[in-house]
């Protein structure tokens, strides 16, 4: 198809054709933008085909979330060089934002997970099951006596490190040594650990092996937890089941409860298999 170099639109014919709202070319010329071809004495504009590569530029780089301020001082100096510097830019935004989506997709299977076994779980029930990725860890020592608060405050602090936005992006617990278990001290944790996605390549990380783990629950306070434990060394003793490594444990329904009876534990244990 082609236009006479004189062919006119109207501002609906210009709008409708790059499938925009008129409002929207009524702000680019206020702004100075992109300003019509031509306005008649009524006040009507009037754009030229051979605007519309402008305008889909426009339209392109605030897709890209260009801000306003950088495509118009794009406009004024338009050339390949400047283009192509200005796509790199944004181009590592978007594998940025990429990236982060990427994890709260994760973040959002896990949650989902987690409510999938909230409905259909029996909370006296043990399972061995299979972890066939790492996890990866940030924590915060426990073992220097330093305070609940004070570690949650580090941790969090730590954990912006990663790009973790918020704290529900991730999931955070705490550990607890397994020659802890055996000898009986159901509270001598370790540490606490937020995860970030991973894989990552950098040190200071804890790493939650892949491979089989007991997993059981506890419902109520962190009070129930030594009983349950007893509860789980019983268990390993009758299935043959040798626990090593850590004790992992997370609460996995804080967003659908309103008191600390229905919190419910989750417990992760590595397993050596009989």
């Amino acid at each position: 198809m082609s236009f006479a170099a004189e062919t006119f639109f109207t501002i609906g014919q210009f709008a409708d054709l790059h499938e925009i709202n008129k409002k929207t070319l009524m702000w680019y010329d206020e702004i100075g933008l992109l300003k019509p071809a031509a306005v008649r004495e009524n006040g009507y504009r009037y754009y030229t085909y051979q605007q519309s590569s402008t305008l889909e530029t426009i339209l392109m780089l605030r897709e890209l979330q260009v801000s306003i301020r950088e495509i118009q001082e794009f406009l004024k100096n338009r050339s390949a060089a400047s283009l192509e510097m200005l796509l790199i830019e944004k181009g590592r935004e978007l594998d940025h934002t990429i990236t982060h989506l990427k994890k709260i997709k994760k973040m959002m299977s896990e949650r989902q997970r987690d409510m999938s076994i909230l409905r259909e779980m029996d909370l006296s029930q043990m399972t061995v099951v299979d972890k066939v990725e790492r996890h990866y860890l940030v924590t915060v020592d426990l073992s220097c006596g330093i305070t609940l608060e004070k570690a949650i405050e580090r941790l969090t602090a730590e954990a912006k490190g990663y790009q973790l936005r918020r704290l529900h992006d991730a999931s955070y617990g705490s550990i607890l040594p397994v020659e802890q278990l055996y000898q009986g001290n159901f509270s001598r944790y370790s540490a606490l650990y937020m995860e970030v996605p991973g894989p990552i390549r950098k040190k200071g990380l804890h790493i939650q092996p892949k491979g089989s783990y007991l997993r059981a629950f506890c419902k109520g306070s962190w009070e129930h937890l030594p009983e349950r434990y007893l509860d789980i060394l019983s268990y390993a003793r009758e299935q043959g089941l040798r626990l090593s490594g850590f004790a992992y444990e997370k609460g996995i329904n804080e967003m659908v409860i309103d008191t600390l009876d229905e919190y419910i534990t989750e417990i992760e244990i590595p397993v050596q298999l009989p």
